[in-house]
């Protein structure tokens, strides 16, 4: 075998590269971690009713075929207030249409990035709505039919993080121990540039990457810090969990603060999903590495490396605010099977073609059921839902509604199989929304459906 051959068949990186790192074959098929890791990349903060101007363009962030916004990798974190407003500007650079999707945002129709408004190659388009939501960590993607797998995976994706008083009051890690992390998975050839196959089952990487930088470390002291997570990847379920057995303590979702927060040992999130974790480093040593680890791999994604010990006072909540809590007195009111890699109830995606048709203000149950095509993080537009209820034939461990998925939702993480209860209520607009699988190669092949809150 040729160095060339072995180089291509292991996979490597610009960042790695640059480390001095030479891949090795491991049991998953990619490279180990470097003997040095790559400092972690930390996006910059900026306000999101200024009209801020994001160019989806290309970046070499990632990779030298990379794409970003603004040229970064993960794009700025916009920081918004409940009760005020996002007002930013995409302008298109690519060679491809594209749009701006606000994942998690209670939007008007015309602002939520849906694939019949796309933005061709030279255009811009304004995204202004108001922010009428609880405090919670969004983040925003392309949604262009047919090329939202390629687009994220090639770096185009940022953060969304709207504030409130109620947060506030919590005094919660801020600053330089607030840290926003996108995590995901990518595979590369020898060059660097990224490999990726169109495959209808989900593209997985070989590589844990975290705001675009593959085996990253990052230099903390030893204090409180507050984990903004999300799971960025295509495909991948990531079972995060703290070298040494540590617990981690989840005081947060993709619709904000839970109920009440929750001591976990491990945690999955799937594509899409995000976590509000607090990582209490106060007892490491100047010297020690904690690991944020994924199970399923093995791998230590992200190493925080203890530098000094600081005065920190900060206090760990053992109580949250309460969250109003959805009643529904009757059955099922619709169900939706995600069945294979394509259809959901049979019928692959026709842009427009109106599949339900949902009343505004009244609380509904639905069954989401996966039927074949391994798991489907399953995500409404238009409305936050309420996780009531889960069932796995398979594992009855699974027949329950996790700590971690109280409260607010988004997206729910269905393995093959499982199905969920879920409580929604649209009561923010009426107009056209979407349901689809966010495993995002099931999204572009048409695991997808239109329908109208009227």
């Amino acid at each position: 075998m040729t160095r060339r051959h072995f180089l291509e068949l292991t996979g490597a990186t610009t960042a790695l590269a640059a480390a001095g790192f030479v891949p090795v074959a491991c049991d998953g098929g990619g490279p180990p971690p470097p003997d040095i890791r790559p400092p972690l990349r930390l996006p910059r903060v900026v306000p999101a009713d200024v009209g801020h101007e994001l160019v989806a363009r290309a970046s070499a962030d990632l990779a030298p075929d990379g794409l970003g916004y603004g040229g970064a990798v993960p794009g700025p974190v916009l920081e918004a207030r409940s009760g005020g407003e996002v007002h930013v500007v995409l302008r298109n650079a690519l060679d491809e249409p594209t749009t701006l999707h606000s994942h998690g945002a209670v939007v008007p129709h015309e602002m939520d990035g849906h694939p019949m408004n796309e933005v061709a190659p030279g255009a811009s388009f304004v995204y202004r709505y108001p922010v009428e939501q609880r405090a919670g960590l969004l983040w925003v993607h392309p949604h262009p039919h047919g090329r939202v797998a390629r687009q994220v995976y090639r770096g185009l994706a940022g953060f969304l993080v709207v504030r409130d008083a109620e947060e506030d009051a919590l005094a919660l890690p801020t600053g330089e121990r607030e840290l926003f992390l996108a995590v995901r998975d990518a595979a590369f050839e020898g060059d660097g540039r990224l490999r990726y196959r169109d495959d209808r089952g989900g593209f997985w990487g070989n590589v844990p990457v975290v705001n675009g930088v593959p085996w990253p470390r990052h230099e903390v002291a030893a204090a409180v810090y507050r984990l903004r997570l999300l799971n960025a990847a295509n495909a991948r379920v990531f079972r995060l969990a703290l070298s040494g057995g540590a617990p981690l303590t989840v005081i947060g979702n993709d619709g904000g603060l839970l109920p009440a927060p929750a001591s976990v040992a491990s945690v999955e999130v799937g594509p899409a999903e995000r976590l509000d974790v607090l990582l209490d480093l106060r007892g490491a040593r100047p010297g020690d590495r904690v690991a944020l680890r994924c199970e399923r791999e093995g791998w230590d994604v992200l190493a925080f490396d203890v530098a000094e010990r600081v005065e920190d006072a900060t206090v760990i909540p053992t109580a949250l605010p309460a969250v109003e809590t959805l009643s529904h007195g009757g059955g099922v009111d619709r169900t939706f099977r995600f069945q294979g890699h394509l259809a959901i109830n049979g019928e692959v995606y026709r842009m427009g073609d109106v599949r339900a048709r949902v009343p505004f203000g009244r609380t509904e149950r639905w069954s989401l059921r996966a039927e074949g095509g391994g798991v489907h993080p399953v995500h409404v537009h238009g409305a936050h839902f309420q996780v009531v209820s889960r069932e796995n034939g398979r594992d009855p461990s699974r027949s329950r509604v996790f700590a971690h998925e109280r409260g607010w939702k988004d997206t729910v993480l269905l393995l093959d199989n499982e199905s969920a209860g879920v409580l929604v209520r649209f009561d923010g607009y009426r107009g056209l929304y979407l349901l689809h699988c966010h495993k995002l190669e099931h999204e572009d092949h048409g695991m997808m459906l239109d329908f109208v809150v009227e």
